[in-house]
């Protein structure tokens, strides 16, 4: 009877070295030597080496002299182990209501007619680090009363954080809200 089990033992024990040890290895060993920061979370540091977020994950910014994300249904907002949708279909009434209101709102602080989708609706995963350009230059005027300077500067700003499409065709352009918060900061640095 062993000499029927042997092949199968070996077999595992082959496949748990190469695939679960040998392979994993592997792939951490070249993603750290060809994309370092982005096999390390690509993390945003301070120049004192603390670590303020991730460029690919959103976080909350309420303050009025930063840009604001757009809305999160991970846990209690931007909660990483809670990542998910509200999965909240476009019939939903509770959905429906909170966007409305969420509009309503935006219109009335901004002025606005128009109000950019990004700014009222969530990610798939709750936790999109970026808005779209439309949703970053309704926030500008704020953001630039709360510093005490130009709109137009802080829109400088926001345009020189401006990524495009992805190989110029895939994607829309966006805004990362950590990026570009940070860079505003340093530009027109305000006491907290």
């Amino acid at each position: 009877m062993l000499q029927s089990f042997r092949p199968a033992i070996v077999m595992i024990a082959l496949f748990t070295l190469l695939l679960g040890l040998a392979y994993p290895l592997a792939v951490t060993g070249i993603a750290q030597v060809a994309f370092p920061a982005q096999a390390d979370g690509s993390l945003i540091r301070d120049a004192d080496g603390t670590v303020r977020g991730s460029a690919l994950i959103g976080q909350p910014f309420a303050e009025a002299r930063y840009l604001h994300p757009r809305p999160s249904a991970a846990g209690d907002g931007y909660d990483a182990s809670a990542s998910s949708g509200s999965n909240l279909g476009p019939l939903n009434t509770d959905l429906a209501e909170r966007v409305r209101a969420d509009a309503d709102a935006l219109r009335a602080e901004t002025g606005a007619t128009v109000v950019p989708a990004d700014a009222v609706t969530t990610s798939a995963s709750g936790l999109d680090p970026h808005i779209s350009p439309a949703y970053a230059r309704l926030q500008a005027a704020r953001v630039a009363q709360a510093r005490g300077v130009e709109a137009g500067v802080v829109q400088q700003v926001i345009d020189q954080n401006t990524e495009g499409a992805f190989l110029g065709f895939i994607g829309q352009p966006r805004v990362n809200v950590l990026l570009t918060n940070r860079a505003l900061d340093a530009r027109f640095p305000v006491a907290p």
